[in-house]
């Protein structure tokens, strides 16, 4: 059973971190091209779509399932699976925080340019590097 768990939250995983990586590079599209009225109104669509349809759902099965996995492999006395967590809600608050510039963009009130959405497009990369070191290298 364990083995099936963790299939989906590999799976899970991947799917979240599509979206993690692609919204912000909407962003991206949508600061810079803010003036194409034709292009924005498509691109808050995609955003929607994105967010909603894809990327709830994506988080919440990732997270499910690995407290699932934790309770069943009995990881509570780990030091790296406490790191691993602590990452995992600096994730989550980073996702929730996508939806916050979507919700921005879509009542046309975002101020924010592409250069800063570049930025920001980097910090689930940085954050991934992270929690995939606490899986492979268990350091605590």
């Amino acid at each position: 059973m364990y083995d099936w768990i963790l299939w989906f939250h590999v799976i899970s995983f991947i799917s979240w971190f599509s979206v993690l990586f692609y919204l912000p590079r909407l962003f991206v599209y949508h600061a810079e091209n803010i003036d194409n009225k034709g292009f924005v109104e498509v691109v808050k669509i995609q955003e929607l779509k994105l967010f909603k349809f894809i990327g709830v759902p994506a988080m919440w099965a990732t997270v499910l399932s690995g407290f699932f996995l934790a309770y069943l492999y009995g990881f509570a006395g780990n030091g790296w699976i406490h790191a691993k967590i602590t990452l995992v809600v600096l994730l989550i608050i980073y996702f929730f925080s996508m939806n916050r510039f979507r919700v921005a963009f879509l009542e046309d009130r975002c101020t924010k340019d592409g250069k800063f959405f570049r930025m920001y497009n980097e910090i689930p990369t940085v954050l991934m590097l992270f929690i995939v070191a606490m899986v492979v290298f268990k350091p605590f």
